[in-house]
C-alpha cells in the first residue's frame, strides 16, 4: 500500500511566508514541543496518547465529510465498518 504525503497550508498573516508542512512534520513538531515541555519528567503511554490525539479529529472530520455515512467513511479510511463503529464509540462520536 502506498501512502501519499498530505500537505497542509500553514496559517500566516503574509501568504508569501507560507510553507507547506506535512502531517508528519506537524506531528514531529508537536512531539518535540511535548518532550521539551516535560523538561525531563518521566512519561509513559506516549504511543496511545498520540493515537488518541490523531484518531479523534480524523474520525470527526471524515464523518463530517461523509455526512455521517459509516459505509463511506469506512471505505475512505480503509477500515472494516465494525472497526469504525468501535472507534466512533471509543471517542464518543456515536
Amino acid at each position: 500500500m502506498e501512502y501519499k504525503e498530505i500537505k497542509q497550508p500553514t496559517l500566516v498573516s503574509n501568504p508569501a511566508e507560507a510553507t507547506n508542512q506535512t502531517l508528519r512534520d506537524n506531528v514531529e513538531q508537536s512531539l518535540n514541543n511535548y518532550f521539551r515541555q516535560l523538561d525531563g519528567q518521566p512519561v509513559t503511554d506516549v504511543y496511545q496518547m498520540v493515537l488518541s490525539e490523531i484518531e479523534a479529529p480524523l474520525f470527526e472530520t471524515v464523518m463530517t465529510y461523509t455526512k455521517d455515512n459509516q459505509t463511506k467513511a469506512s471505505q475512505l479510511l480503509g477500515l472494516n465498518r465494525g472497526t469504525l463503529r468501535k472507534k466512533l464509540k471509543q471517542y464518543g462520536l456515536l
